[in-house]
């Protein structure tokens, strides 16, 4: 009887972090290193602020669903970006990162 008094004490504390940023994966399962990759379309270059606007497919390694999102962006990824352009992408693990662009 304890046991699952703790266990559903433990569940009831999990589940509203857990549903919290579902489909958003924020925190959701990431992949443990590497890069994640992506299909998408440039919707807007901020250089000044060194971030590139994508709207991009579902992205199954990050249990994303297709959005548009704002990342920041290394120098050489802010460059290739063009407003407008379909692009395949790499983000850092996280995915908060866009690392490059083709």
């Amino acid at each position: 009887m304890k046991f699952a008094l703790i266990l559903a004490g433990a569940l009831a504390i999990a589940a509203p972090a857990a549903a919290q940023h579902e489909g958003h994966g924020a925190t959701s399962a990431k992949p443990a290193a590497g890069v994640v990759q992506g299909t998408g379309t440039v919707k807007g270059v901020n250089a000044k602020a060194g971030t590139v606007t994508l709207h991009h497919g579902p992205i199954a390694a990050l249990k994303w669903p297709a959005m548009t999102m704002t990342f920041k962006a290394t120098p050489e990824a802010l460059q290739a970006a063009k407003t407008g352009k379909s692009v395949t992408f790499t983000l850092n693990a996280a995915g908060d990162q866009l690392l490059s662009l083709r």
